[in-house]
């Protein structure tokens, strides 16, 4: 490589004084280690004679070829240095929907703007999707609903939110300022197949577990933003976390659940094989704005 670097030099300067000036060495290592460099190629690069130094035709074509080389390789070298710092690459995301404004929405946005350098690919996916597809290194990280133990699988909370249930305006609850479970016992419960579904369902079987008669629940494989138009039309109710209200539905009211023990955990989920900067410096900067949250 230092020969390589000579011989730009010289090309450049047409002199080996002024090359070696440049270089801060001495002109008898350039004169040799170019000299070399020609033995081992079996060519002439430089013509010599006591005006100066000029390029050969095949030195004019070898220096472009190495020029163009040593330019890829500094790329080479600056994209290696940005991806182990977690500046450069991609970061693919699960998640089980995106509401405009919650603590996610918010997460991503500041991370990409604090982080240009990396591309965000974002797949929606169920957590047992999510989790079939970290484990297949399909993508980097799930942020899911619930607190998870994978034999497999890392996984930490982010961010939690209170459980909401949400009503038509004309439900015969609508006009009180919270629900119990016991308010909710009788009701018709509406829960995707996809997206949160699963967690939803599971939490009201849970929750109303007991009692003479189990929950009427209906599964649908509709979006969430159907699943509401459902509930404001009258077909029933169903589960959201609190950040639903950033966004209202038409003739949709969202009332607290007093008896529920505690506000619902988002988790996130990734590999433990997965060393990426780019993934950890995510979790950095979800810890911060968790943190500023919690003190606001």
């Amino acid at each position: 490589m230092t020969a390589l670097i000579q011989t730009l030099a010289v090309a450049e300067h047409l002199s080996f004084y002024r090359a070696a000036l440049a270089l801060g060495t001495s002109q008898s290592s350039v004169s040799a280690r170019i000299k070399t460099l020609e033995q081992d190629l079996g060519v002439l690069l430089f013509d010599r004679n006591t005006r100066g130094v000029r390029l050969t035709e095949a030195g004019r074509l070898f220096v472009e070829q190495i020029a163009a080389g040593i330019d890829q390789l500094d790329h080479a070298v600056k994209i290696a240095g940005m991806t182990a710092a977690g500046e450069c690459g991609r970061l693919r995301v699960g998640v089980h929907g995106l509401i405009g404004g919650s603590f996610l929405d918010n997460l991503l946005t500041t991370y990409r703007r604090s982080h240009p350098g990396i591309a965000i690919e974002m797949i929606e996916a169920t957590a047992r999707d999510a989790v079939t597809q970290i484990r297949a290194h399909k993508i980097d990280v799930a942020f899911v609903v619930g607190a998870f133990e994978l034999p497999d699988c890392h996984s930490r909370p982010i961010w939690t939110e209170a459980l909401m249930a949400a009503l038509a305006v004309d439900h015969r609850l609508s006009d009180q300022p919270s629900v119990t479970w016991d308010d909710l016992a009788a009701e018709q419960f509406l829960v995707r197949h996809g997206g949160t579904g699963p967690q939803v369902h599971d939490h009201i079987v849970l929750r109303l577990a007991g009692r003479w008669s189990a929950p009427a629940i209906r599964r649908f494989e509709v979006e969430r933003g159907t699943l509401l138009s459902m509930v404001a039309q009258g077909f029933g109710i169903t589960l959201v976390g609190e950040a639903s209200g950033l966004f209202p539905t038409a003739g949709v009211a969202l009332l607290p659940i007093t008896d529920e023990p505690g506000p619902i955990v988002f988790s996130a989920i990734w590999s433990p094989h997965n060393r990426s900067a780019a993934l950890q410096n995510l979790f950095a900067l979800a810890g911060e704005m968790s943190r500023a949250t919690q003190t606001a």
